[in-house]
């Protein structure tokens, strides 16, 4: 090759080198930065930063997978003031405003253990100059964002920077909601929270999708814990009772293996503690797996009922929250927003439908079309995973759902077995007794007093009343109806219900025409005037009237409600006792009420509710309520 030629490939050589040659610093085009937002996807309590587990569906959310965060309404260091100046009472509105999630801080240890956590894959080779910034583009109004610095944790606002060398070392953040979902088309409870990370002129971002999670009812596969009674004070007659009732329930749940004390409630004299209040709960993954559990007291949709309050007052602080709802129409049946009308079937999964964590069962009144609260059932079907399920009550006085169906822990594939109330069981044992020649024996065995005198009627007064048979006869149609609405949702078999022996009667021993005593469903035997007052002005007036329920009958229990009793355990179950007739030296309701149970698998013990309760037209589980373990993972089967 010739000199000049040479030169020219050299030359050549040279510009396609520097063509392809790095450009220098000052020249180059600085690559937008990889920003990459993680939390904890597949819920094992901790964010992966550095493989992939917690990166497939971080954009979306499913009831199996996806990020959770709590409602953060509990009072971790009671801050929360429950009187007002002068120490006035406040309003309710102003108790349920006060939570952990009302201000802008991080309330100690406890508080932010209830923050789920999201992160950012550390970028190690951001220049100086790069800036992050933190936004929630959804549910921002429900959702606040805390960031971990060097001072403590900050709240996250639209100045918020994040410097180079946080993001060189991965921000952490901590997520929390200001209230549990309400209404699912206002808001579905999800948040999407972005990062952008700017740098050399140009941004570029990442989101992460987290749900606020679910505020659940409690079933009865889950163990007690602790249960909850009103303590009335007193030295009457009535007090005295229902005091000796409270400590019978003690020695009840210390037998049954709980630790805890109950919890009274003392100060609104409220007897009825299953109705103002239901327990439920929210959780989510923490460390180590272990779920972060929050109780969160659900207050019945009576605004009126201030024994309310007391939840607020008394039980909400550190893991323990409150929830009420507003906007509850005058027109709604205030009897059938009490929480007895609440119940929840334990999980099961029928047609299609899973429901992992148990589904709600409540009460309607089909002959006038009264239904539960609408705002209550709003935020029950927005929780997205116990759709709730309403039974015809219209044939109880009350017309609560714990007055003839509960659930039981069984050895079956489900889990469970479904307890069932029958009149035709209850009628067929008083027939027997006759056909034997025990028609003249007491009805009832129940001891009387000065005040409240023992019923007199006998077996074969009984059975010959205008009402009797009659209204056990409606009552076994109403409640097979119900029961096979229950099957038919569950896929429950026959082989899976357990027939528990009951009776039902209507209205007041006046209207019936004997001696018994039936009082409203708020007040019993020598009840507090104010209890009784309640009582009388909401439960019996409001579903008497109009024409389409008065043309229906409406029966409370005769004999105390075998199935209106605790689930202590899972082979332990606390009945009202029966005071039904002795013949041969055993109550025949007792033994045959025993006899269902322990076929079920229960042990069961009795406790008297009679002058307490039962005259009331409420039973044990009437009176009291349960506190139950939510450690497990609510998203599984």
């Amino acid at each position: 090759m010739g000199t000049s030629h040479a030169r020219h490939a050299a030359l050549a050589i040279t510009v396609i080198g520097a063509v392809l040659a790095p450009v220098s610093p000052a020249f180059a085009v600085e690559a937008p930065p990889q920003v990459d937002l993680r939390a904890d996807v597949n819920r094992d309590g901790r964010v992966d930063v550095s493989g992939v587990t917690d990166t497939d569906g971080e954009d979306s959310w499913a009831p199996g997978r996806g990020a959770v965060f709590l409602p953060n309404i509990d009072d971790d260091s009671k801050r929360c003031a429950v009187k007002g100046p002068g120490g006035k009472q406040l309003p309710d509105a102003k108790l349920a405003a006060c939570n952990d999630a009302s201000d802008a801080k991080v309330n100690g240890a406890d508080d932010l253990a209830d923050l789920a956590r999201v992160r950012s894959v550390p970028m190690a080779k951001l220049p100086a100059t790069a800036t992050g910034t933190l936004r929630v583009v959804n549910g921002g109004k429900n959702t606040r964002v805390f960031l971990k610095r060097t001072t403590g944790w900050a709240l996250v606002t639209a100045k918020t920077r994040l410097s180079a060398a946080e993001l060189r070392s991965g921000a952490e953040l901590g997520v929390e909601s200001t209230d549990v979902i309400r209404d699912s088309k206002v808001w579905d409870g999800r948040a999407v929270i972005r990062l952008t990370v700017t740098s050399g002129g140009r941004s570029t971002s990442d989101d992460v999708t987290l749900r606020v999670a679910p505020l659940l009812t409690h079933h009865h596969l889950q163990n007690a814990q602790q249960l909850m009674v009103t303590k009335v004070p007193g030295k009457d007659d009535y007090a005295r009772r229902q005091q000796a009732f409270v400590k019978g329930l003690a020695a009840e749940a210390k037998s049954a293996g709980m630790s805890k004390p109950l919890v009274t409630f003392e100060k609104y004299g409220d007897i009825w503690a299953q109705d103002f209040v239901e327990p439920g709960y929210v959780s989510m993954a923490g460390p180590g797996g272990r779920q972060q559990v929050m109780r969160v007291m659900l207050r019945s949709a009576q605004a009126d009922r201030a024994a309310g309050r007391e939840l607020f007052e008394k039980l909400r602080g550190n893991g323990v929250g409150v929830v009420q709802v507003s906007g509850v129409r005058d027109s709604e049946e205030w009897t059938l927003n009490s929480m007895g009308n609440l119940e929840t079937i334990p999980p099961y999964s029928q047609g299609g439908r899973s429901f992992p964590a148990g589904r709600i069962i409540m009460g309607e009144r089909k002959d006038n079309g009264s239904k539960p609260a609408q705002a209550m059932r709003t935020l029950l079907k927005s929780q997205g995973f116990q759709d709730p399920l309403l039974l015809d009550t219209s044939w109880l006085h009350v017309g609560h759902v714990d007055e003839f169906v509960q659930f039981l822990p069984a050895d079956t594939p489900r889990g469970w077995k479904i307890a069932i109330a029958d009149p035709d069981a209850g009628l067929r044992l008083l027939r027997e007794a006759k056909a034997a020649g025990h028609g003249r024996t007491r009805m009832f065995s129940v001891p009387g007093s000065k005040d409240l005198p023992a019923p007199k009627e006998t077996i074969d007064q009984a059975l010959a009343s205008k009402w009797l048979v009659a209204d056990n006869t409606m009552a076994a149609k109403r409640i097979t109806a119900n029961l096979a609405v229950l099957m038919r949702e569950t896929g429950a078999t026959e082989a899976e219900v357990v027939r528990v022996p009951a009776l039902y009667t209507r209205g007041t021993g006046e209207e019936r025409g004997d001696s018994m005593p039936r009082l409203t469903r708020m007040g019993a035997g020598q009840a507090p005037d104010a209890v009784r007052e309640y009582g009388q002005q909401k439960e019996l007036s409001q579903h008497r009237e109009g024409a389409a329920v008065a043309a229906t009958v409406m029966t409370s229990a005769y004999v105390p409600g075998a199935v209106n009793g605790i689930v202590l355990g899972r082979n332990r179950y606390l009945a009202p006792r029966q005071w039904g007739p002795v013949i041969g030296g055993k109550d025949i309701f007792t033994t045959a009420v025993t006899a269902a149970y322990t076929g079920a698998g229960m042990k069961v013990s009795y406790l008297d509710d009679w002058h307490t309760y039962h005259v009331g037209m409420g039973e044990v589980h009437c009176g009291t309520n349960t506190l139950r373990d939510a450690s497990a993972s609510w998203w599984k089967p």
